[in-house]
């Protein structure tokens, strides 16, 4: 510490000598300093003077130049608000406009909106909060504009689907009406109208109206829509699916569509609704649907078509329906031709149907033809004046001068149903011509159509129908033979059914393949057919009087005198008379045959009389019996019951009887036996095993009815020579055998 304090002391030493040496110095310093301070004061004073001038004379710069950058600072901000301004107000007027357009529906421009917004503008706005919700919004807006539109679109096939019927009604209507016009037009008949140009090549502009009954902007909206989404494929296999499942409905038949026309006017309607729809669609939406996809449809739609009415056609067995419905076809078919559809196999259809039509004409006229027949009496028709002639001659082509010649009243010669048969042949003829009528057929076909179902009916339905009325059970000798003579006449008419059908065809009936009408088969064949039926009539009768004969096949011999006839021959001969005098209107040849027929039936029938296996004995006085009634028979031949018989032609008949009955009743053996076998023979036509048949009969009445026989030599002679007779018949059957 002392050393320290030193050192302390010797500093301040240093420090002493040091400041008085620059006292001095320090002196004038502070002299000089003084001097200073005043000068200083002065200059303070002036600065700060000067400075509150400045100060005062600044205030109004400094305030000019807050306000000066104030207002640079709102005129940047100006610019600003604008620049973005400039970019947001057309996204704001865009969004307003696009939620003008959803308000209105008009949801293809508010896609287009939606589109500019979301590319252009919003980009430009910048990253507003506005602009996100926009953005945000952007994709629920384009689903509900899809979905709205989608609705639309089905809200469109649904109404479609209703009013399908309509649409296609409005188009058959115009097609039908512009037919009439062409036709009334044209000024040609029926049979005429096939030379007229086919439907597909008149003006398809009649069938353009039918659309517009459809307001079809549903579907373009979608499809512009769909397309502006990028969803166009998506859109057509949507809407060619829902248009395949409508199609099938459509083309679906109720199941009673067969009981009504109108039924099959709704299914037609709806077909052609349909498809006037699909072609409008393929004209105006640039590929929504395309002609391969539509020829497609048609080809389903033709044969479910075809399919159907084939199926619920067959139901049918009104001809008025059927003929109605071909009209309806027709009327189908040339709307759909009109718009380009090819429509041969519904005509081929319709020609399907011609056959089918065909057979129900036949089965209806099969009953008119029937009740005619029954209702017919079977009797030459009386005429008494002038206009009841005429009136028959019209219905009936009748030439007969000599008739005309005739004073009234007179008779026709042939009944009712001549006329009544020809009339419907006539309005057969007439019915086949409507259903061929706007086939678009030359009249070629036609008269070929027309021929090939008369021939049906003559040979089919009119010969079933006159073997009908010949084969009753109630039809009687009379009226077969007015059968006859009516089938006569309807033959000879047939020329005038070839001469009506070629009128009304206009094809001349020399035409190398025309069709030749089968009548005058049919008639010879009915005709025919009644001739075996009187036949058999009269041998059925002859039976009748035959099964009243009551023979005693053991009586005794004449004691002398003649032999009368029996009762029911007598009654059959004049039975025989009366019939062969209504036989005076038959040709020749029918009453000749029928005339001899009977004789020989009655030939027939007698030795099947004298040789039934249940007559065991026969005696020679039964056999007189039977002689006096074939003398009978031979008498009524004799007497030429129907004329044109040459000499004894008639006689012949009972030939083989007459000799049989000689040889037993003038008991000439020896003549037979010496003479059997010779071309002179005087009993050529005696079968030995016939006689042997009778002398065996014969042989055992002898035995049983003489039981003294052989104490009487007569008798006993009589029994010998029938053995010996019996004996030498068998060697004779014996030796032709051989």
């Amino acid at each position: 510490m002392e050393k320290l304090d030193a050192r302390i002391r010797n500093h301040d030493r240093d420090i002493e000598r040091m400041c008085n040496h620059h006292f001095q110095g320090f002196v004038d310093s502070i002299t000089e300093l003084l001097k200073v301070r005043g000068e200083a004061q002065k200059l303070k004073s002036q600065v700060t003077e000067t400075n509150q001038r400045l100060q005062n004379d600044g205030k109004e710069l400094i305030t000019s130049m807050e306000e000066l950058k104030k207002c640079r600072v709102q005129q940047r901000n100006i610019a600003n608000t604008i620049d973005k301004l400039t970019h947001c107000l057309p996204v704001l007027e865009m969004y307003s406009r696009l939620q003008e357009q959803m308000s209105a529906k008009r949801y293809y421009p508010a896609l287009c909106t939606l589109e500019q917004l979301e590319q252009t503008c919003l980009p430009r706005a910048g990253q507003y909060r506005f602009c996100s919700i926009m953005a945000e919004n952007i994709p629920k807006l384009r689903t509900h504009i899809r979905d709205t539109a989608m609705s639309q679109l089905r809200d469109f096939l649904e109404s479609i689907r209703k009013h399908s019927d309509k649409i296609g009604q409005t188009a058959v209507k115009q097609v039908h009406n512009h037919t009439n016009r062409s036709r009334q037009r044209v000024c040609v008949s029926p049979m005429s109208l096939n030379n007229v140009r086919s439907f597909a090549e008149m003006d398809v502009h009649i069938v353009s109206g039918a659309q517009e009954l459809v307001d079809f902007s549903p579907v373009y909206r979608c499809l512009h829509i769909y397309t502006v989404l990028g969803l166009r494929d998506v859109f057509e296999n949507y809407y060619r699916k829902q248009r395949r499942k409508q199609a099938r409905l459509v083309l679906q038949p109720h199941s009673n569509m067969h009981e009504t026309l109108e039924g099959y006017r709704r299914y037609f309607n709806q077909i052609v609704g349909f498809f006037v729809v699909e072609d409008h669609v393929l004209h105006t939406t640039r590929g929504l649907v395309n002609r391969a996809y539509v020829e497609e449809l048609w080809e389903l739609a033709l044969s479910k078509i075809v399919a159907a009415l084939r199926t619920h056609s067959s139901y049918c067995d009104d001809p008025n329906l059927v003929l109605d419905l071909k009209n309806l076809m027709v009327l189908f078919a040339d709307t759909l031709q009109g718009y380009g559809f090819p429509v041969s196999q519904l005509f081929d259809m319709l020609l399907e149907m011609r056959e089918q039509y065909g057979e129900i004409l036949l089965k209806r006229w099969n009953i008119t033809f029937r009740q005619v027949l029954d209702q017919d009496n079977y009797s030459p028709i009386p005429v008494s004046t002038e206009e009841e002639y005429r009136h028959y001659t019209s219905q009936f082509p009748m030439q007969d001068p000599e008739l005309e010649k005739l004073p009234f009243p007179k008779k026709l010669p042939f009944s009712e149903f001549v006329p009544k048969v020809y009339c419907q042949l006539k309005e057969f003829i007439y019915a086949c011509l409507k259903y061929s009528e706007d086939l678009h057929l030359s009249s070629t076909e036609v008269d070929d159509m027309i021929r090939k179902s008369t021939n049906l009916l003559l040979t089919r339905t009119l010969s079933n129908c006159l073997q009908y009325a010949i084969k009753k059970k109630n039809v009687g000798l009379a009226e077969l033979v007015q059968v006859i003579i009516n089938t006569t006449h309807l033959e000879q008419s047939c020329h005038f059914l070839e001469e009506f059908i070629s009128n009304i065809t206009n094809v001349p009936p020399d035409t190398v393949n025309a069709t030749k009408l089968y009548g005058t088969s049919t008639f010879k064949d009915a005709r025919h057919a009644a001739e075996a039926e009187i036949y058999t009539n009269l041998n059925t009768k002859i039976d009748q009087f035959l099964q009243l004969a009551d023979y005693d096949w053991m009586a005794s011999p004449p004691a002398g005198g003649t032999l009368s006839a029996s009762d029911y021959l007598i009654d059959l001969i004049a039975f025989l008379n009366s019939t062969f005098s209504v036989f005076t209107n038959l040709p020749g040849k029918v009453a000749q045959t029928a005339c001899m027929s009977a004789c020989k039936h009655i030939s027939t029938s007698l030795m099947e009389l004298l040789l039934n296996p249940e007559v065991r004995q026969i005696s020679i006085g039964a056999l007189h019996q039977l002689n006096a009634d074939v003398k009978e028979c031979e008498s009524f031949a004799r007497a030429g019951p129907v004329a044109g018989f040459q000499g004894d032609t008639l006689l012949l008949a009972f030939s083989d009887l007459r000799q049989l009955l000689d040889l037993f009743t003038q008991w000439d053996w020896s003549t037979y036996l010496v003479d059997y076998g010779k071309p002179t023979c005087k009993y050529l036509r005696v079968n030995p095993h016939i006689s042997l048949a009778l002398l065996e009969k014969m042989k055992e009445t002898s035995r049983k009815n003489n039981v003294f026989a052989q104490f009487r030599k007569t008798d006993r002679d009589r029994q010998k020579l029938i053995d010996t007779i019996i004996k030498q018949l068998r060697n004779l059957i014996t030796q032709q055998q051989a």
